[in-house]
């Protein structure tokens, strides 16, 4: 979409709504052939008027949904007063005759088309509305899902870990378990190993208070008994 394009067009389309107004005004005032000749610009200058929303809505179609949505209001607006400014101008058209009408029953039709047009214009405002409303739902639907989706890989993942972690205690309480056993097996050993310790010093002391007892008979017997 050219933001250029679509300004020149909302440009256009002020300054054509403004010379509506104007001509509105002018038709009240005025009488006979000129305000006949009024109305016929009226119309013709509405029907451009409609074709200028319609291409509005065709840069729209185009445009990015943040702004698309903005300006889909601001053309239905422009469908809605450009609607109220023809029903103006018809009841402003009230001081012609049936018989003028009716020479100029080009008008009639081109008015009743116009009317028929003005109203298609909205409800197509309200289409493209409505469109807009649907595409930004699903996206929120979309993102939504997203972020449902990413929550429950998340979540597996954290039920991984725990898991894991879970294992990691595991095999850390059996190997506490082990390591106390082993402890037990140590102190059971170090036990054993002390009791042969003292029953080796014993038996060490014993034999040496008998060789003392051998060797002090031995100089006995060889030095003192003669």
């Amino acid at each position: 979409m050219s933001s250029e394009e679509f300004e020149k067009l909302h440009e256009m389309y002020r300054s054509l709504y403004d010379e509506l107004k104007m001509i509105s005004d002018r038709v009240t005032r005025s009488q006979g052939e000129e305000k006949k000749k009024l109305v016929r610009v009226f119309d013709e200058r509405h029907g451009e008027a409609q074709e200028l929303l319609q291409e509005l809505e065709q840069e729209l179609l185009s445009a990015p949904p943040s702004f698309r949505s903005s300006m889909s209001s601001k053309v239905r607006l422009y469908h809605r007063d450009l609607g109220k400014l023809q029903r103006h101008m018809h009841t402003s058209d009230t001081g012609l005759s049936l018989s003028s009408r009716a020479g100029d029953g080009g008008y009639s039709i081109y008015a009743a088309q116009n009317e028929r047009s003005t109203e298609q214009q909205a409800q197509r405002a309200l289409l493209i509305q409505g469109s807009d409303s649907l595409n930004n739902a699903t996206q929120s639907i979309t993102r939504s899902h997203r972020i449902a989706v990413e929550s429950e890989q998340i979540g597996t993942d954290i039920i991984e870990e725990l898991g894991q972690q879970r294992e990691q205690l595991d095999r850390t309480r059996d190997r506490l378990v082990h390591t106390g056993e082993n402890l037990s097996r140590s102190r059971k050993i170090l036990r054993t190993m002390s009791r042969k310790v003292m029953t080796n010093k014993l038996l060490l002391g014993i034999i040496i208070v008998m060789e003392v007892a051998i060797l002090g008979a031995v100089v006995y017997l060889k030095f003192f008994r003669r």
